[in-house]
């Protein structure tokens, strides 16, 4: 699958100028690639567009000119991009209020792990969670996670011809699912795979 590369980023007078169009483009792309578990959870399953475009705002934000800067925003964000044969998501645990959120984020802890997709025909597929750093303790688990779904080959070619994907959470402190979800978001899902 396609990755963000060097020479495939605007600098940052090009991508400030381009930047509301770009902004606007990619918060329609992202309605089709996320999915809300209940209130609180949402995933948002990343790909080149979405990728490219944290980069760029990282290096923005930033303002990153340097080389090895640049490398290293590559470095850490390119992995976000699904190979071919998965789904990859950020997982955002989102409550407004700080104390409800620590209370809230205590009871959730595994909750990454306990993600799922099942394609229609086929047994649950739960994500591997945060490869790159553990983010939960004993007391807490994080608000944001980056989850990772394994797809087999046969899971592949039946999303492609076009059944079913449902997505959810079976944990204790949260369960919900949506299965199955909407078209636009099988479709995207699906163009993610080869």
């Amino acid at each position: 699958m396609p990755q963000v590369t060097r020479d495939s980023l605007m600098t940052l007078e090009a991508y400030s100028k381009a930047r509301p169009d770009i902004r606007r483009k990619v918060i329609e792309h992202k309605k089709a690639r996320k999915v809300h578990l209940g209130d609180h959870i949402t995933l948002l399953f990343e790909d080149e567009t979405t990728v490219r475009y944290q980069i760029q705002e990282m290096l923005r934000i930033e303002k990153i000119f340097e080389e090895d800067g640049i490398q290293h925003e590559l470095a850490a964000y390119n992995p976000l991009i699904p190979d071919g044969r998965n789904f990859k998501a950020t997982m955002l645990i989102e409550y407004e209020d700080a104390a409800i959120r620590r209370q809230e984020l205590g009871k959730l802890i595994g909750v990454e792990d306990r993600v799922w997709v099942q394609v229609e025909g086929s047994p649950k597929v739960y994500a591997l969670a945060d490869e790159d750093m553990e983010r939960e303790n004993d007391e807490k688990t994080s608000s944001v996670h980056f989850l990772r779904f394994e797809l087999s080959d046969d899971m592949a070619a039946a999303l492609k011809y076009g059944v079913s994907l449902a997505i959810g959470v079976d944990h204790p402190h949260a369960t919900f699912a949506v299965a199955p979800v909407a078209a636009a978001t099988r479709e995207a899902l699906a163009a993610d795979l080869r």
